[in-house]
């Protein structure tokens, strides 16, 4: 009788501790995933993760493309001060040494400032963007550098609005010495 009371024993602190065990091993694990979805980088620490030194854009619609996602993390996502910068030196990565060199830093900075708070103001965001075909791109030759004419359309969400407003612009690139593709200018085509 006293050894079947102590196998009793023994199996009920086995399934206790087993119940411990799995209920310990389900904490751990919920715990563990939730602090991997913390860790996940936002929209705008994704874009500025891309080293353009080691892996530019190889056509003109992958550049186009890179910088409408840095776009739409102007005018869509929430940052620091110091993502903004940022965001504004890894756009310029982009742009051709001309378009640079028609503002100082200082003043681009101010002017983005500006148009970001303008945009927000309005309360638009960029809801998508469809970028010219490959296809579509009209490459040509100007004062001896190739350049490349391609058309992006973004499609601005106002909030509280149903509608989408397409705004699309023109974009011109040159290829520099690099043989990298570089913004040089672009302009709204439709208003």
């Amino acid at each position: 009788m006293k050894s079947s009371k102590a196998i009793k024993i023994i199996i009920i602190g086995l399934i206790l501790a087993v119940i411990i065990l799995v209920f310990y091993y389900h904490i751990s694990n919920t715990a563990k995933s939730k602090s991997e979805e913390e860790v996940q980088p936002t929209m705008v620490q994704n874009v500025l993760m891309k080293d353009l030194e080691r892996s530019y854009p190889p056509s003109p619609k992958e550049v186009l493309k890179y910088y409408s996602e840095i776009t739409k993390c102007f005018y869509n996502e929430e940052y620091t001060e110091e993502e903004l910068e940022a965001l504004a030196m890894k756009i310029q990565e982009l742009y051709d040494e001309e378009l640079i060199a028609n503002k100082s830093r200082e003043d681009y900075l101010k002017d983005l400032y500006s148009e970001i708070a303008d945009m927000k103001n309005s309360k638009y965001t960029i809801y998508s963007y469809e970028i010219s075909a490959s296809t579509d791109v009209e490459y040509f030759t100007e004062n001896g550098y190739s350049c490349a004419r391609l058309y992006c359309t973004y499609n601005l969400k106002q909030a509280g609005s149903s509608g989408v407003t397409a705004s699309v612009e023109q974009f011109v690139l040159r290829q520099d010495e690099d043989g990298h593709w570089k913004i040089l200018g672009w302009e709204l085509v439709n208003d």
